[in-house]
């Protein structure tokens, strides 16, 4: 493969520049132009794939609009045009394009991969978007089942203001749309691609854990309002300027097995927060910054990657938001590493898409590139990285101070989980305290007329003798063992069940959604795992055990009242045995 730059300066001297191109490579087994243009007006575009279409009539042409365009990893014209050659006979492609007004997210993720299945040569599918209403997240999923072993890679298209919707792309599929996706597949006997993504973005400061959202509706953040996180910690307003603001600290968070950078689209008036995928509740997230070290020490080892796969050109899409990071040296700086290894293309996208462990996931403010090869690779000779480890060596005051802001935030962060830990376990017994459990049977039975709710209460038998006969050690040691058993029990359906220590030698297993013969099961089966143990000292020791069942009219002192009579039912009738209430 091989790729030239076709410079335009006007649709005359444009079609004279395509007229001696082709009489040096009309030989070639194939070929494809790719149209790159910070300028969205469709007449622009229709001046370069006209004379395209007139000196090359077979040969396909797709494009999209930009912030900013990418020749061997420096910027170009605002309208700029690569010619790819392909060399080998067994190469193949594909140009497709979907419009979203005629076919719905699912119609066209099944499109294209019925496309791909059907066509056993493709090994890449490249993706131009515009910005969809909506999700991103239906497309991604809805490419889950193409083959293994395919890579998927793309960007989104955008204009020279980062912070506008306005962008289109073009195809001789499908001509110029504002509402379009192209796909490009790529393949062949002898035809091998490579893919990778660099972020080189940090968590800074504390965690967060998603605690309401809507598809990519992002509502809460520790239940507070996920627009107030921003606000607090960055001094972000809830106005226009709210996307470009929020550009240099997108969410961190770990998804499909990767970690991911989203931005978020918008602020609303409920200070709820539109992001351009979704975000499920549970998931934890982390504001994060631009790091220079990082981004130059996962380039650096990221283009030796790249240099080993030996490739014969690459496809560049680099977010706007990282060209606005390195605009005081130079947009292109984090690309030099790239630059020798082999010619490239590519833009400054509105967001970018990679699949990785063959999940299609919507990146922002990452660098994603696709490495593509005709035949066997070469030997590659690696690039001396002296000068990469001399800029290494400079960590700004700003990184510095924000890696020790982080630091601190999550050393709070466990101090505090440690201390709402023990405002609610028992020291001795790491079980949920007396104050906890109460907490929890009052939950559960406020949702009696939904769910089955049971009590298991138990007391260890002859325990005073115990601690009497052979000391308080022996005693702890009997509790702690008991305890032992209740844990697992907990932790084989944490869902379920809550176990606690209700004071000195008596304990409370609170079983959501368990009627009374499952917690009877569950009782006995503790009562028989407990009387098997043999102490070093006191020998066999055994529990007496209470079970009831909640009914619609029962009050908490009732239901307690009443499991409570159950374990002296127990205890009356001969010990080490479980009664039913």
């Amino acid at each position: 493969m091989k790729q030239f730059q076709i410079v335009y300066r006007g649709e005359k001297e444009f079609t004279e520049e395509l007229e001696k191109f082709r009489k040096n490579w009309e030989h070639m087994p194939d070929m494809m132009f790719q149209i790159f243009s910070e300028i969205l007006k469709e007449d622009t575009i229709k001046k370069v794939s006209s004379p395209i279409e007139k000196v090359f009539p077979d040969v396909p042409w797709f494009g999209c609009s930009t912030s900013g365009n990418l020749v061997d990893c420096q910027l170009a014209a605002p309208v700029t045009v690569v010619a790819t050659v392909f060399e080998n006979e067994s190469s193949r492609f594909k140009v497709l394009q979907y419009e979203y007004d005629e076919d719905s997210i699912e119609q066209i993720t099944q499109k294209i991969t019925e496309d791909a299945e059907a066509n056993p040569w493709v090994k890449a599918i490249e993706m131009y978007f515009t910005i969809p209403e909506g999700s991103y997240t239906r497309f991604c999923d809805g490419l889950k089942n193409i083959r293994s072993g395919v890579h998927i890679f793309g960007g989104v298209s955008c204009s020279d203001d980062i912070t506008s919707s306005d962008c289109c792309v073009f195809s001789c599929a499908g001509g110029y749309s504002e509402k379009s996706i192209i796909v490009v597949f790529y393949g062949g006997d002898d035809f091998y691609v490579d893919s990778i993504k660099v972020t080189g973005w940090k968590p800074l400061g504390r965690r967060f854990s998603v605690t309401k959202s809507e598809g990519s509706l992002l509502q809460e953040l520790d239940g507070i309002p996920a627009y107030d996180v921003y606000h607090k910690y960055l001094d972000i307003n809830n106005d226009e300027n709210f996307f470009y603001n929020t550009l240099e600290f997108p969410l961190l968070y770990e998804h499909n097995g990767t970690t991911i950078l989203r931005v978020p689209v918008a602020s609303n008036a409920d200070k709820s927060i539109l992001m351009s995928s979704d975000i499920d509740v549970g998931s934890t997230v982390t504001i994060s910054y631009g790091d220079p070290k990082t981004i130059v020490e996962s380039i650096a080892l990221d283009s030796k990657r790249i240099q080993k796969f030996c490739p014969d050109l690459l496809h560049i899409f680099s977010c706007a938001a990282r060209r606005t990071f390195w605009t005081s040296t130079d947009p292109t700086y984090e690309l030099e590493p790239f630059k020798d290894i082999a010619p490239s293309a590519g833009f400054f996208s509105h967001g970018e898409f990679l699949r990785e462990n063959d999940c299609l996931n919507q990146n922002n403010v990452t660098l994603v590139i696709a490495a593509m090869r005709e035949g066997e690779a070469e030997q590659a000779e690696l690039q001396n990285d002296a000068e990469i480890r001399t800029s290494r060596s400079k960590i700004p005051l700003v990184s510095r101070f924000a890696t020790f802001i982080t630091a601190t935030s999550l050393e709070l962060e466990e101090m505090n989980k440690k201390l709402m830990r023990a405002a609610v376990t028992d020291r001795m017994t790491e079980l949920y305290n007396r104050a906890e459990t109460n907490k929890r049977i009052g939950k559960s039975l406020a949702d009696i007329e939904s769910e089955k709710l049971s009590l298991i209460m138990m007391d260890i038998d002859n325990f005073k003798r115990v601690n009497d006969t052979y000391g308080h050690q022996e005693g702890d040691n009997v509790i702690i063992a008991l305890s032992d058993i209740l844990r697992n029990e907990q932790e084989r359906a944490p869902e379920k069940i809550s176990a606690g220590r209700w004071g000195g030698e008596e304990f409370m297993l609170v079983l959501s959604g368990t009627g009374l013969e499952e917690a009877a099961a569950v009782a006995d089966n503790i009562r028989k795992s407990f009387a098997g143990i043999k102490f070093t000292a006191s020998g066999s020791q055994t529990v007496s055990v209470g079970v009831t069942e909640a009914n619609p009219e029962d009050t908490f002192d009732i239901l307690c009242t009443r499991v409570d009579t159950a374990l002296y039912e127990a205890k009356k009738t001969g010990k080490n045995k479980v009664v039913t209430l």
